[in-house]
């Protein structure tokens, strides 16, 4: 899979970990850092990260996610799904139009 994340979440331990788990972990370079070869779907996928910033907003604010003091996993996961449920009732979504086609392009509209 892929993780996107922010130029703060770089370091070798944390890729290396989540290598060897078969999560790739995808980020903006840091200004110091050697330019690394990244494929252009994931170049476009970054530059919709902030869609998922807001979806992540939007949980957390409006359908109260973020609580932490749940006594028991039960609990905690029935408050996740009860929040994602509340979130697929809302009106207006933020989405990622992604498309492929057949020759593996990859187009954003």
């Amino acid at each position: 899979g892929k993780l996107f994340g922010d130029r703060g979440y770089i370091s070798k331990n944390l890729f290396q970990r989540l290598l060897v788990d078969g999560i790739q972990l995808i980020t903006k370079l840091k200004s110091n850092m050697k330019g690394a070869l990244m494929s252009v779907s994931d170049r476009l996928l970054l530059r919709k990260r902030a869609i998922i910033e807001t979806v992540n907003d939007e949980l957390k604010n409006i359908a109260q996610v973020e609580h932490s003091r749940h006594r028991c996993f039960d609990n905690f996961i029935v408050n996740l799904l009860g929040a994602i449920a509340a979130y697929c009732l809302f009106p207006k979504k933020p989405c990622i139009n992604v498309q492929r086609t057949i020759d593996t392009q990859l187009t954003l509209f």
